[in-house]
């Protein structure tokens, strides 16, 4: 794990117009093919989280993206409806959290409830790579400890993310900012090539059923 403590709230993400042209290109034509070929996919999430716990089967929540706005995150719901009735709450690893769905658990351990983020993807709240997109309650918890946080703003939030890759899950503050430190690593040495290679572990960690 890479770790990056000198990085100045001066410097600006690595990649050059010509290849942040190419990328958000890519993401487009990506998603948009994923969005036909998955539709039997999601059709099969919606009618199981139906069949469990009724309505609403998507899971809309603000997030905060880049240049600092805010966007509405799709997810396939994987909790009960009443699951944050005290507040915003952190999931606790592994799937050990009593206000998972019997299919929530499955969604998660395979990631298909970020399924609807292909269309985030699409329409350019997010990249397929990129840091994940947090909430304005905790960024400011992550903000208080680490302002550095404002730097990933400069980028389109992710699906994946280098981060999520050598850190999961962060159902803690003190996970938030050692993800933190790996998402300005990637900051620093974004490029299409390291996109592509995050793209392809991940895909090879969800194929071959690996917990991240």
């Amino acid at each position: 794990m890479k770790s990056n403590k000198s990085y100045s709230m001066n410097k600006s993400h690595s990649m050059n117009k010509v290849s942040e042209a190419l990328t958000r290109l890519l993401d487009i034509l990506i998603s948009g093919v994923c969005l036909i070929v998955f539709s039997p996919l999601f059709l099969l999430c919606w009618c199981l989280i139906r069949h469990e716990d009724g309505s609403p089967v998507l899971y809309c929540q603000e997030r905060i993206g880049r240049g600092g706005k805010s966007f509405i995150i799709y997810k396939f719901r994987t909790m009960k409806r009443d699951a944050e009735r005290c507040g915003p709450q952190l999931s606790s690893p592994e799937g050990k959290d009593d206000r998972l769905l019997r299919v929530g658990t499955f969604l998660r351990h395979h990631h298909l409830d970020e399924l609807p983020q292909l269309w985030n993807v699409f329409i350019g709240d997010m990249a397929f790579v990129g840091p994940r997109p947090e909430r304005p309650h905790f960024i400011k918890q992550i903000m208080e400890k680490d302002p550095r946080y404002e730097l990933l703003y400069q980028v389109r939030p992710g699906v994946t993310s280098y981060a999520t890759l050598y850190n999961g899950y962060t159902d803690t503050l003190e996970k938030m900012l050692q993800r933190l430190e790996l998402d300005l690593y990637y900051l620093e040495h974004r490029s299409l090539v390291l996109n592509l290679k995050i793209l392809w572990i991940t895909f090879y960690r969800i194929v071959s059923g690996k917990t991240f």
